[in-house]
């Protein structure tokens, strides 16, 4: 059984388990950043007066990352790998999009887009804003090829909790159904894993998945993870998303991208260096959707969050009692398509600490 990262562009294969504009932002000397739609639908420079994510460590456990990308290499903490080790001892490596092989697989280009959804550097005069503009990122290579099992993306949050990571992101999942493997225990390292991190005061956010299926795909779908839905520009659930529906309930939902409405519906955020799809013209960034887009955006909210000090829990807490149903304008009701609702990064810091 294998998991797989969680978007929606062809890059990434379906096998069973793999990973899933503000004026603020373009005075900031973003370029890109006039294309950040997420970033004024969750209200986030709005959110920066207040606080920046400074002293936080996102965990990206996903498929490595673009060590010397620009506009992730200054937020870089110590990364680790767990995929490709073969007879290695894990962890083989640290952390590298390109593994220990030294070859950058197609599908890998996913954890670099996903952690500058989350930290990017913000005012560089280059590409886009980070969610958490001061947060660093601890690189975790969990999948090669777009996919790992249990076990190496267990591994991955564990070594995560014990580094000194405050956040975990999780944009992965394992097929519909496979919810049954965890809850029957025939499956537990991931799920304990979560647990784990959770005891230590780790947030864990993690996507719901593209299938269009009810239910959050496991991880997300664990006790002790943060679930999250995808929305498109328009603040509607995504076509492709799954539900925010778990048994806890712990579910929001967050900038994922349309997937019907070309580059600019989807989400922008670097991709290693000479990647970029032609189709979007950029060279080092790229626009994909997913709910492992979305994953990131709330990630970074979590950030900012524990920048204020306050504890795992409070930092959920927070997330859901301000995150906002569209149209109806309620917040923290939950719903089949939102979870809680869209999380306000805006709202949340000043939820009472």
């Amino acid at each position: 059984m294998r998991i797989r990262a969680l978007m929606t562009a062809a890059l990434v294969g379906l096998s069973v388990l793999a990973p899933q504009s503000t004026a603020t932002a373009q005075q900031a000397g973003d370029p890109l950043s006039e294309k950040q739609w997420g970033l004024a639908q969750l209200r986030a420079p709005e959110a920066w007066a207040t606080s920046t994510g400074a002293g936080q460590v996102i965990a990206v456990v996903d498929t490595g990352v673009d060590l010397g990308h620009p506009e992730l290499a200054p937020k870089l903490v110590p990364g680790a790998t767990f995929a490709g080790c073969g007879e290695r001892p894990a962890p083989c490596g640290n952390g590298d999009w390109r593994g220990v092989d030294g070859v950058g697989q197609p599908a890998d280009v996913h954890g670099t887009h996903v952690a500058g959804i989350a930290a990017a550097v913000t005012g560089n005069g280059t590409g886009i804003a980070g969610v958490a503009p001061d947060a660093r990122i601890m690189p975790v290579k969990a999948l090669e090829g777009g996919s790992g099992s249990f076990a190496e993306i267990g591994a991955g949050i564990r070594w995560a909790a014990d580094n000194g990571a405050n956040v975990i992101n999780l944009s992965l999942g394992a097929l519909p159904g496979s919810q049954v493997l965890t809850l029957l225990g025939l499956t537990t390292e991931t799920k304990d894993a979560i647990a784990y991190a959770r005891e230590k005061g780790v947030v864990v956010v993690a996507s719901a998945g593209n299938e269009t299926a009810p239910l959050c795909d496991t991880p997300s779908w664990e006790p002790g993870a943060l679930c999250v839905a995808a929305t498109d520009p328009a603040e509607l659930h995504s076509v492709y998303s799954n539900l925010g529906i778990k048994l806890d309930t712990k579910a929001v939902a967050a900038p994922g991208g349309s997937s019907l409405q070309g580059c600019d519906g989807d989400v922008w955020a670097p991709v290693p260096r000479g990647t970029g799809s032609p189709d979007c013209g950029q060279s080092d960034y790229d626009s994909l959707a997913g709910t492992s887009m979305a994953a990131p955006h709330v990630a970074g909210v979590a950030a900012l969050l524990g920048a204020q000090g306050r504890n795992a829990d409070g930092i959920e807490q927070a997330l859901m009692r301000t995150a906002r149903t569209p149209v109806v304008g309620a917040r923290g009701l939950f719903t089949p398509l939102y979870g809680y609702g869209i999380v306000d990064a805006a709202a949340a810091v000043q939820q009472p600490l």
